[in-house]
């Protein structure tokens, strides 16, 4: 098994990680769909607080796959990925083990964490209308407007099949059941401007471009845009739009994800992964998230960025992230049925 072991390490090297030996005492190893960049300055913290250091492997697509191959060998010590359907999916491989932890569990509340202990939200990211400032003066408006026919034209989205979407649509069937979820998804639809491409930053460019007039984002995606000092572009269209709440209906939320944690099922150093996302959860790690990421902190009173703030106040949708998994599966399956990804009907 030991021979095993290394062979696995030389891969996790091999694939991008730093080369110290990762059993080595005082190393923790993360797998992350997270970009380098967003989980860089929370990682560097916590070895400058505990001197554990990390190893991370960088994917965008096949994680769970990965580590459910690498077995029992697996250096993965924690995953941490973005979206509930991920960490569910995690959970479900059978890649994650329970974690009953006292500081865990006192830092982040219970709606933000599975009820056996399998993943643990660490920041929350709220499914926006990102609102032409040029071209758009209302200033509140629901999910279910995104249907009326007087947006016909005007709409421009990502992939309805990218998991940010199918978790809006999950949350979506269970407010409004799957009948209503999928005439709203219709006229969703025949409104849009043109067919679902690209990432959440070029629908705030494309809006920009004069092609649409509003568009569905990420909130923590306009703080990037408009805090970028290395790229005009991005400053261009991160200032060109207005960041509207929708809620589900005059009176509910806003939806809300979350980017977490997981230990996982096999990790050879448990004790440091444990320290780490006892870390993470703590009150250092969700300002370095606050600010620097511009998502909003899961601690409970801890304010947003100053550049979250003057979007405007956030009431978060109270349904559960465990119920919005449930639906994932027929959201995607409505998807496909509706035609959603073919773009606007002729």
């Amino acid at each position: 098994m030991r021979l095993n072991r290394l062979a696995q390490l030389a891969a996790f090297a091999a694939a991008g990680v730093a080369s110290t030996a990762a059993l080595a005492e005082g190393t923790v190893n993360v797998y992350t769909y997270r970009q380098p960049e967003l989980i860089k300055p929370v990682l560097d913290a916590f070895t400058k607080e505990t001197g554990i250091a990390t190893q991370v492997l960088f994917l965008d697509k096949g994680l769970e796959e990965r580590i459910a191959s690498e077995g029992e060998n697996s250096p993965a010590d924690v995953i941490m990925t973005v979206d509930i359907s991920r960490l569910t999916a995690a959970k479900e491989k059978g890649i994650t083990q329970p974690l009953v932890d006292d500081v865990v569990n006192k830092n982040i509340s219970a709606e933000y964490r599975d009820p056996e202990g399998h993943w643990f939200g660490l920041t929350k990211r709220a499914r926006v209308i990102y609102a032409s400032k040029d071209r758009v003066t209302q200033t509140e408006i629901t999910y279910a407007e995104l249907a009326d026919p007087k947006w016909k034209g005007k709409i421009c989205m990502r992939s309805g099949q990218h998991d940010y979407n199918l978790a809006l649509f999950s949350a979506a069937i269970d407010h409004w059941g799957p009948e209503k979820t999928e005439e709203w998804m219709k006229g969703l639809k025949a409104n849009l401007a043109k067919k679902p491409d690209g990432g959440d930053r070029p629908q705030a460019g494309a809006i920009a471009a004069g092609e649409c007039d509003i568009a569905i984002g990420n909130t923590y995606y306009v703080g990037l845009m408009r805090n970028n000092e290395k790229d005009p572009k991005d400053k261009q269209w991160g200032n060109a739009i207005n960041v509207l709440f929708p809620t589900f209906t005059e009176t509910g939320g806003t939806h809300v994800n979350v980017s977490g944690a997981a230990l996982a099922k096999h990790a050879p150093n448990k004790d440091n992964a444990v320290k780490l996302i006892e870390f993470l959860s703590g009150h250092e790690a969700q300002q370095i998230y606050a600010e620097k990421n511009y998502e909003y902190p899961v601690e409970p009173g801890l304010e947003p960025s100053s550049t979250v703030k003057e979007f405007g106040e956030l009431k978060a949708d109270t349904l559960s992230l465990a119920d919005i998994a449930k639906n994932r599966k027929a959201a995607s399956e409505m998807v496909d049925r509706v035609g959603l990804d073919d773009g606007p009907s002729s």
